[in-house]
């Protein structure tokens, strides 16, 4: 159900202990936004294949072994837009976030002409949209997929090669707008293996290269992943790190922070930092109480400590130091969360 808040949420999955150096890190879930953003009126979605199957002879290379010259090969692209858009599907599902994900199975397309996009005509959405009881469509436009092979040697009758198998696809988002905007989102990606090319032979099966169809398939589903982020919020782990000091009120804070009582590790934070002089000593301070802030989801306070820490680090450390390095890194990640500049609202 769409019922997630824009907001970032975080979830502490645990602590890891590093006391010798200072810091003791911790492990957060954060909830990162659509990257595009749908209207809230968007409760029910469609996902549908709109594409030609790809050629055989396109879009595969071969440099053999001894060889530097380019070879076309063939292999098959059945059932790779099926499983794109059955994954998206499933995707999108299991981030709960639509009250309702269907997959429209039937075949939209059914010329040759793999290289021409054909989208949806108003009629054509309008009757997904009737049969499914959908308020958008998601459709897979275009998907072009690559794979090229290069031998490198022979070892007890198998060929060692790498793959590299390159992903582009465009999907657009189909609904009735005001203005008769269509968004596309084009996505293009790659993936990397290298192995023996086994076939037959059952020899170092566990550095196994897989087929060109079997690489495509999973080029499918790592990009029906990556895109199902783009059109609902999304977790991820991220490590974040507290600055520990031998004093009463650092310990203090140090004992909240471990049972997640964020409230009362800003107090005592607060304490050290307002009684020192010392400006690394203050910093730390500091960008302690922004991860507080940060864990209790006030982005605003968040960015304001940790733009302090960083400051005071940058005035009382070394340009190369890692302190310095390290606030500054978090002061824009806190930043980028703070004014979700990764979100694209494509209805404004």
């Amino acid at each position: 159900m769409k019922k997630i808040s824009h907001y970032i949420l975080f979830s502490i999955i645990g602590i890891l202990l590093s006391s010798c150096s200072g810091l003791k890190y911790l492990t957060v879930e954060t909830l990162e936004p659509a990257q595009v953003n749908l209207p809230d009126n968007i409760l029910r979605v469609a996902v549908v294949n709109n594409v030609v199957q790809q050629p055989d002879e396109i879009g595969h290379d071969l440099i053999k072994l001894g060889s530097n010259s380019t070879e076309r090969e063939k292999a098959s692209s059945d059932s790779i837009a099926i499983f794109y858009t059955e994954a998206l599907t499933q995707f999108l599902d299991e981030a709960d976030y639509y009250q309702r994900v269907t997959y429209y199975s039937k075949p939209l397309r059914e010329d040759s002409d793999f290289f021409m996009e054909k989208p949806l005509s108003p009629e054509r959405m309008n009757e997904i949209k009737s049969e499914t009881r959908s308020d958008a469509v998601i459709s897979l436009d275009k998907l072009i997929i690559e794979t090229n092979k290069r031998e490198h040697f022979r070892q007890f009758g198998s060929t060692y090669a790498d793959l590299k198998g390159k992903i582009y696809s465009i999907i657009r988002v189909y609904l009735p707008t005001m203005n008769g905007k269509i968004p596309a989102v084009q996505y293009t990606d790659s993936l990397y293996w290298e192995g023996f090319d086994l076939q037959d032979n059952i020899m170092f099966t566990e550095v196994k290269l897989p087929s060109r169809e079997e690489a495509m398939k999973l080029l499918a589903i790592h990009a029906a992943e990556k895109m199902s982020n783009v059109f609902a919020p999304h977790w991820e782990m991220q490590d974040r790190w507290y600055y520990t000091m031998p004093n009463k009120y650092m310990r203090e804070g140090e004992t909240y922070a471990k049972v997640a009582d964020w409230n009362n590790a800003i107090i005592k934070w607060e304490s050290f930092y307002n009684l020192q002089s010392n400006k690394t000593s203050k910093a730390k301070a500091a960008s302690n109480i922004a991860l507080a802030y940060e864990m209790l989801d006030n982005m605003v306070e968040a960015f304001e400590w940790a733009k302090e820490a960083n400051k005071l680090f940058n005035e009382s450390t070394s340009p190369n130091s890692l302190e310095r390095r390290r606030s500054q890194l978090y002061m824009n990640e806190i930043e980028r969360r703070r004014s979700n500049s990764n979100r694209i609202d494509i209805w404004e």
